[in-house]
């Protein structure tokens, strides 16, 4: 460093110099003898967070007296000549607020331009990016009335609520280019790919509301004035549509393994783990938009369909169709599994058409009919328990739940083939994709009064969804990137952000 800039950072330094050695004077004084450690921890935090601001402040301000003229031409090709000092703009940080001081670059008729701001890749706004994924973080951890206050606790900062939810969704805006662009997990060449989706309806504000659901909830009546009766959300909630995509190395098992009889003296396989995994949810996008998704992301990682695909579902028909209905557009072939958990819910609820409630030869009964499901005898059990309410000569009352335990078995038997899913080393629950219904949905959109736009909601999702997969700062730093090229690469020719000679 030359000695004129070496004089020229010792100067800059002089306030922090000042305000390290007042915080110092501090802490040897009689008053600060006195405190117990609470409170010299309370108040080392306030006057450390200035001096760090001070710090921060006094390196703008070198960098903006060692700051040169360079050439700036536009991205259309225009040269800015004009060249004026001083030019200001604060930027809230998370030490507080600072100043930052650099070179126009002005040309009639046209915007100003700043190198500098480039070089530092300030945002277009006033709040730091430091700001920004604190929002994000607290934002998807927590309400947004929580992440206000654990923002003002962190760095002091006070911030609205309005702004802290802009702020997140701001955040998440490049999430569908980041999982688009990165590089696919290199698993098992022998790993089967699992695709599953599901929903979860969220309280919405009424213009957040699809069309059909707003008309609904506009044409029904409530108990109270000021809050929701029990029932009266049915016409309130937007459907958000959840998805997840993993890999999964085969672990062949047997009926046995999945419904072990007391005599049963071995352990049973265990069950085959996840890997990879990969979940989204949107509050927007529609059901068809979420399934193309995984299928997109399913393509991305076996794109020549070297590998089996499974899809996963619950025995909703809505999200078959649509299953079907991309793979036949893509040209693949998916192998579609209901849940068992499912069929077990389905069993359970027709044993009461027959049994007492605590009888304990229902859960006998329920087993050796789920151990042939398990076994591919979907249609054989169906034909078994309508033979079973006839039999008994129940009325259309009492077999109701026994009737539909068997057109759920028989409508749903195509995808049952539980032998051979098992045989395969295939999953036969959706514990994944229910896990991330709650993960990403309820536990976080279903807090108590909450009712969400559509911004809010979407934006919140996507940043669950990137903590979830575990990919938050390797996003963060495409987030930057992307935030580098937007507010200032593109304002040169070539993308290029002129450097000093």
């Amino acid at each position: 460093m030359s000695a004129p800039l070496a004089e020229a950072g010792t100067t800059a330094f002089a306030a922090s110099r000042d305000r390290f050695t007042t915080v110092l004077d501090w802490l040897d004084s009689p008053e600060a003898a006195q405190l117990e450690h609470a409170e010299l921890e309370g108040q080392l935090d306030t006057k450390g967070r200035e001096l760090l601001r001070q710090l921060l402040q006094d390196h703008l301000d070198l960098r903006a007296q060692q700051e040169t003229r360079v050439q700036v031409i536009d991205a259309h090709g225009r040269t800015h000549r004009a060249v004026e000092g001083g030019h200001q703009r604060r930027l809230s940080t998370v030490f507080g607020g600072v100043e930052v001081t650099r070179l126009a670059y002005r040309r009639r008729g046209h915007r100003n331009l700043h190198p500098a701001d480039a070089l530092l890749n300030l945002p277009a706004a006033k709040h730091s990016h430091g700001l920004r994924r604190l929002a994000a973080i607290e934002s998807a951890r927590g309400s947004f009335e929580g992440a206000v206050a654990a923002i003002e606790r962190c760095t002091g900062q006070a911030m609205g609520k309005r702004q802290v939810e802009q702020l997140a969704a701001r955040a998440a805006a490049d999430f569908d280019d980041y999982y688009t662009g990165r590089p696919p997990p290199s698993p098992d060449p022998d790993a089967v790919l699992i695709l599953s989706c599901d929903g979860k309806g969220i309280v919405m504000r009424p213009d957040a509301l699809r069309a059909a659901t707003a008309k609904a909830a506009a044409a029904g009546n409530t108990k109270l004035l000021t809050r929701l009766s029990k029932g009266e959300k049915r016409n309130r909630k937007r459907m958000a549509e959840v998805a997840s995509v993993y890999d999964l190395t085969t672990v062949p098992r047997v009926p046995a393994d999945i419904l072990p009889s007391h005599d049963d003296a071995g352990q049973p396989t265990p069950a085959p783990r996840a890997t990879g995994k990969w979940v989204m949810a949107s509050v927007v996008e529609d059901a068809a938009a979420v399934v193309a998704r995984i299928f997109d992301e399913a393509r991305r990682r076996d794109p020549d369909h070297h590998r089996a695909w499974v899809a996963l579902v619950d025995g909703n028909n809505h999200q078959i169709d649509r299953i079907h209905a991309e793979a036949r557009k893509r040209g693949v072939q998916v192998a579609i599994v209901v849940d068992f958990v499912h069929v077990l819910e389905y069993l359970w609820r027709a044993a009461w058409s027959f049994f007492h409630e605590a009888d304990p030869d229902a859960e006998t009964w329920v087993h050796d009919k789920a151990m042939a499901v398990l076994a591919g005898q979907a249609t054989r059990v169906a034909a078994a328990i309508r033979r079973k309410a006839t039999y008994h000569r129940l009325d259309a009352t009492g077999r109701v739940n026994a009737d539909r335990c068997a057109k759920y078995l028989t409508n749903k038997a195509p995808y049952l083939d539980y032998a051979h899913a098992l045989a395969q080393g295939w999953p036969i629950a959706t514990g994944v994709i229910e896990g991330a219904c709650r993960h990403l949905v309820k536990d976080r959109m279903d807090l108590t009064g909450a009712r969400w736009g559509l911004d809010g909601a979407e934006a919140v999702l996507r940043l669950r969804a990137l903590n979830s997969n575990g990919d938050f700062d390797d996003y963060w730093r495409y987030h930057l990137a992307q935030e580098k090229r937007r507010n200032h690469e593109a304002n040169y020719t070539n993308n290029l952000i002129p450097q000093a000679a």
